[in-house]
């Protein structure tokens, strides 16, 4: 497991991937994104492993991308360095078969607020900023833009990708972006109380869930319900479905299988 700038923990049925980069800011280096995509991958193939959490040691759970790896690239080479940054780890979570949860605190900007986005749910700290910010020195969040454009709305995307401006988690709550805003002596609690909450439904039915969903989201309606109705039926054949319905039949709690 990785253990330099991505620690890796298990508690339970709920694996903790830790940004452990905070000078500074836990910006993302080619080394800490191979790390946190060998940490997710290694992790979803986990078969003790249900739920998984995104949280960061420092005060910043992710303040961008390292532009000091910025410079001296030719176009092949920015091609590799910002598919490795931004579309291994961003894909791979919506990829991925177990509910990935960001628990943030401090700057989300710019990769950082994309990660956010990318992950299935949120849960950030009071007083958390959130933007895209790559605007402000020449460039734009164009990676991260994926993510938040299915979080939010078009106007409120290209708000926050066209000035750059920081959001607060209060906003970014109503707005839809995050989850729940807790106070930050809170934080680790209310989302390991979500990530034990998902960890106790069948896993089965969770990973299929989320394939679904995410395999529906860029079809046409028809074509969505088809695509869903095929999954359902292929999750009713499961044990953990006739354990589900007999369990909620005789007021019993369900046992889950583990795959």
């Amino acid at each position: 497991m990785p253990s330099n700038t991505t620690v890796v923990d298990q508690i339970n049925h709920v694996g903790i991937i830790t940004l452990n980069y905070p000078d500074p800011s836990n910006t993302l280096t080619s080394e800490t994104a191979k790390e946190l995509n060998v940490a997710l991958v290694e992790l979803d193939k986990d078969e003790t492993v249900r739920v998984i959490i995104i949280e960061s040691s420092g005060d910043a759970f992710c303040a961008g991308i390292d532009i000091s790896e910025f410079f001296g690239k030719s176009h092949k080479e920015y091609l590799e360095w910002v598919t490795q940054l931004t579309e291994q780890i961003l894909l791979a979570i919506t990829r991925m078969k177990k509910p990935v949860i960001a628990s943030a605190h401090g700057y989300c900007v710019a990769y950082g607020a994309g990660l956010i986005a990318a992950c299935d749910l949120a849960i950030v700290a009071e007083g958390t900023k959130i933007g895209v910010s790559a605007i402000n020195v020449g460039l734009f969040c164009m990676g991260p833009a994926v993510p938040l454009s299915r979080s939010l709305g078009r106007k409120r995307s290209l708000e926050m990708l066209m000035t750059g401006d920081l959001v607060d988690a209060n906003d970014a709550e109503r707005w839809g972006l995050i989850n729940k805003v807790v106070p930050e002596d809170q934080l680790k609690e209310a989302t390991m109380d979500l990530a034990s909450k998902l960890a106790e439904k069948s896993p089965v039915a969770l990973q299929m869930g989320k394939r679904a969903f995410y395999g529906m989201s860029d079809m046409e309606f028809s074509k969505a319900l088809a695509f869903s109705n095929e999954v359902f039926a292929s999750l009713c054949v499961t044990e953990d479905a006739r354990e589900g319905v007999s369990a909620f039949m005789n007021q019993r709690k369900p046992v889950w299988k583990m795959k």
